[in-house]
């Protein structure tokens, strides 16, 4: 068994992490296990996890209803190709995401990844206009701020300046951003709000195939928070310019807003919508798109006759057992009344935090609580600190956040908060 130290010295020595150098490794921290809402650290801390491991483990880790469902499936079968065949998890799974998802998707692709549901999304897109005999629309149309994926056509629309993807800016589709929206939920949206959107579609409907956008909060592109009137008015143009809507609910759905999808707090239907994080518990790789009768038939009815694309794990049998009881274990509970316990504690125990010398705001909904810092966190100093008090938080560019697994205690949660200032105050 290797020692922590032998990891590490293995680890920096040849392992990739997301966004890390090579040369100058960041801070790691070996994990032995993980149960609830904890890591345990290999030399012995525990430390709370306010990350739900990048927002996807909302059930907690090691959960015993899970971990059967996987032995049960192995036991069965864990992979089957999907030309060809087909298998109970999926079709479980595609009538749990119809009758889920905002009335109207009625068709699901299962995909692999966050990412590639994305590209997926696109290329539906894409092809749809193509089956209509109109290929000049090919083009996508977003807003600032926005992040969909490090591919190479999620990276195409995400924020060009502000998000990560510069340096790829030169091989990239050229897409057509708009303004991010007006941030606040509460916030009642003129035209004036609208009126950089309208033109651009007015100006470019003709080569639009789709816009695409998180609902109600952006993510990784800064976590902002915006009204759904405005999500609503986005609906409406893509209609009245005849573009589809891609609604991208990888970090919003499964109740993490307060509502099962971002799109319900504005009680629209998209097109075509992106799922995936929470809806395999963190357990497997697993995404999936769903779309219209009308996008699916008119792709069906083109040239090619079929959707072009097929992963060679698409429908994994595993990976759609641990979706299926994930599902399952969020309609048993009151999800609505835990996530509403977690907003309460939130906004409670960050009450004051706008007081703190060096915060610039303090933003919240459903499962997320986001602090916003004047000036950008130094990761190599914050990180480890916010261990020393045993909570993991992995706070980016300016900002520190939450979106904690919903199975969390008021105990938990409320001493995550509070650590959480008190690293903040001391640096």
């Amino acid at each position: 068994m290797l020692t922590p130290e032998e990891i590490v010295r293995i680890d920096q020595a040849h392992c990739w992490h997301p966004y890390s150098s090579l040369i100058n490794p960041p801070p790691l921290f070996p994990v032995e296990s993980a149960s609830g809402v904890r890591f345990k650290l290999m030399d012995g801390r525990e430390l709370i996890d306010g990350m739900a491991s990048w927002w996807c483990v909302i059930h907690g880790y090691n959960h015993p209803r899970i971990n059967e469902a996987i032995t049960h499936q192995v036991e069965q079968m864990s992979h089957v190709m999907f030309g060809g065949l087909t298998h109970e998890p999926a079709a479980r799974l595609v009538k749990h995401l119809v009758d889920l998802t905002p009335e109207g998707l009625t068709k699901v692709f299962l995909a692999d990844s966050g990412s590639v549901s994305v590209e997926v999304a696109i290329k539906m897109a894409i092809q749809y206009w193509n089956s209509q005999q109109k290929p000049e629309k090919h083009r996508l149309i977003t807003v600032r701020n926005g992040y969909h994926g490090d591919t190479f056509g999620a990276m195409a629309v995400c924020d060009p300046v502000n998000g990560m993807h510069h340096l790829f800016s030169a091989v990239l589709p050229q897409n057509i951003f708009a303004p991010a929206p007006p941030m606040g939920y509460d916030r009642q949206i003129t035209d004036e709000d609208l009126s950089e959107l309208r033109e651009l579609f007015e100006r470019h409907h003709h080569e639009l195939a789709a816009m695409i956008i998180e609902p109600i909060v952006q993510g990784a592109g800064g976590m902002r928070i915006y009204s759904p009137q405005y999500l609503k008015a986005v609906r409406e143009l893509c209609d009245e310019f005849d573009v589809l809507l891609i609604a991208d609910e990888i970090a919003t759905g499964f109740g993490r807003t307060g509502k099962m999808f971002g799109c319900d707090h504005a009680d629209i239907c998209p097109d075509i919508m992106t799922v995936g994080k929470s809806l395999s518990a963190g357990y497997m790789t697993l995404a999936a798109t769903l779309c219209t009768d009308r996008v699916a038939d008119g792709i069906c009815r083109g040239e090619a006759g079929v959707f072009m694309h097929g992963p060679t794990f698409m429908g994994n049998p595993l990976a759609c057992s641990v979706a299926n009881v994930s599902i399952e274990l969020l309609l048993e509970k009151d999800w609505q009344a835990d996530i509403a316990r977690i907003e309460g504690i939130l906004k409670s125990q960050w009450a004051d935090a706008m007081k703190i010398e060096g915060i610039r705001d303090v933003r919240i909904i459903g499962a997320i609580g986001v602090i916003e810092m004047e000036e950008p966190v130094d990761m190599a100093v914050i990180q480890p600190r916010l261990v020393e008090e045993g909570i993991w938080l992995r706070p980016f560019g300016r900002l520190i956040y939450t979106m904690p697994p919903y199975v969390i205690s008021d105990e938990d949660l409320i001493y995550l908060c509070q650590k959480t200032l008190e690293v903040i105050r001391e640096l």
